[in-house]
């Protein structure tokens, strides 16, 4: 196995360009990576900070934030789980399933993962050449085979493990791949050996009905490889241009709440909230959207609402909420739950009661709050039939999403007073919804 690399080039793509610039150097320091840019990058009429809370644009090795081992907007474009067990599989083969992936470093992995990661950055070995990596193609089916092998361990071929590196930038846990039809570029997500349940559909019913209710969401589609579902989700962080794709800025909520992995269970909205309200274009629709997005969670049963999943546009100067992601029902073995998130203060419970009592840290009266959850419910009792027929969801899927992931009476409990209509109106829809 080739020896660790001590360092990487990290290349943007600055705002409305479709070709990227190298912006600087990140080099190992004992058990840390720091980051500088270049004298080339600094000179330039139209450089911006990748992230100027945490990189500002000047000169010199820039130290990190407390806490951090690396920068965190760097950080963010580095391959989560699945993206990590494909690079294990193409170097270590038969031995990927059950490898440790502590055991290659952060620039292995960043060296070692396709280009066209999440956002506007990407990492060479060259200051001065740029040479995308994983540009294979391969069809649904063929991604669909390959993403079971690497969970069996199962060295790849040399074409399917070009076409899956493609997609081992981008983060999260589950089976992955990205696809380019030329005209638009998409997620697709496919199911797991290991799930109990229909992950797949259930993330679609969800993104579909967050939708519904309002809220700003990436769309999504239903695809059909292999005799198995495969949801796919286009990608807002690209914009189509005449001359080939710009790429958009991001930042995940763990960097801007600058906590390390380890310490993502202290990321709260409250404190998301704070952060909107002083550094995002928008602040007050934007945290009405956000405060949809924390019930609908609560409402769906997506406990899975971690600082990764939420992310912003950067642009140089300002802020903005992308699109909701990753909104996914997920499995719960007896009623009471907690959200991934803290909601307010210590208190992370994933019931409406709690929402309400956070949402003045989005500046939202107590009937405004109320009035949001009211909205959502109709909207998901009034389209819940017709996204479960799109989806083609069995009496089994029915009967585990309906009233248990969605709506289930945990959510409901100790609303009382003027947000008591809120759990007869959810008991209500919950009856007939089977």
């Amino acid at each position: 196995m080739p020896s660790d690399p001590r360092e990487a080039y990290v290349w943007t793509w600055l705002p409305g360009a479709t070709v990227p610039v190298v912006a600087g150097r990140l080099a190992a320091d004992g058990a840390q990576l720091l980051f500088n840019y270049g004298q080339s990058y600094l000179s330039r009429a139209d450089a911006i900070a990748l992230y100027a809370p945490e990189l500002p644009l000047k000169a010199g090795v820039l130290p990190l934030l407390p806490g951090l081992s690396m920068p965190g907007c760097l950080r963010d474009a580095a391959p989560d789980a699945w993206g990590r067990r494909v690079i294990i599989n193409r170097r270590m083969g038969l031995k990927g399933a059950g490898v440790d992936t502590t055991r290659l470093d952060e620039l292995t992995y960043l060296l070692a993962s396709g280009s066209d990661r999440v956002g506007a950055l990407d990492f060479q070995r060259s200051p001065s050449e740029y040479v995308a990596r994983g540009d294979g193609a391969a069809t649904l089916d063929e991604l669909l085979a390959s993403a079971e092998r690497v969970e069996q361990g199962i060295p790849l071929s040399p074409e399917l493990d070009q076409a899956l590196l493609h997609g081992s930038s981008i983060g999260g846990a589950r089976p992955k791949a990205l696809i380019d039809s030329g005209e638009r570029k998409c997620i697709a997500k496919f199911s797991s050996t290991g799930d109990l349940y229909n992950v797949v559909k259930a993330e679609f019913v969800a993104m579909r009905l967050a939708a519904a209710a309002g809220l700003d969401v990436a769309p999504v589609r239903l695809a059909r490889a292999a005799g198995r579902d495969v949801l796919l989700i286009d990608r807002f962080d690209r914009v189509p241009a005449a001359d080939g794709w710009q790429r958009r800025g991001m930042v995940s909520a763990l960097t801007l709440f600058a906590l390390d992995e380890m310490m993502a269970r202290y990321a709260s909205y409250q404190e998301l909230a704070e952060i909107v309200r002083h550094r995002f274009t928008r602040p007050a629709a934007t945290l009405r959207e956000l405060f949809g997005r924390m019930v609908f969670n609560v409402l769906c049963g997506n406990t899975d609402d971690h600082a990764r999943n939420h992310a912003a546009f950067w642009d140089g100067t300002a802020l903005e909420l992308t699109p909701a992601y990753d909104l996914c029902p997920q499995a719960r073995s007896g009623n009471v739950a907690s959200q991934a998130m803290l909601i307010a203060g210590q208190d992370r419970r994933s019931r409406i009661a709690t929402c309400l009592d956070a949402g003045h840290h989005f500046l939202l009266a107590r009937q405004d709050a109320i009035d949001i959850i009211e909205a959502q419910l109709h909207s998901l009792g009034d389209h819940w039939a017709g996204v479960r027929e799109e989806a083609q969801l069995t009496a089994t899927d029915r009967a585990l999403l309906w009233g248990r992931q969605f709506l289930n009476p945990y959510v409901f409990e100790e609303l009382d007073g003027d947000a008591a209509g809120l759990a007869a109106l959810a008991a209500k829809l919950r009856g007939p919804g089977q």
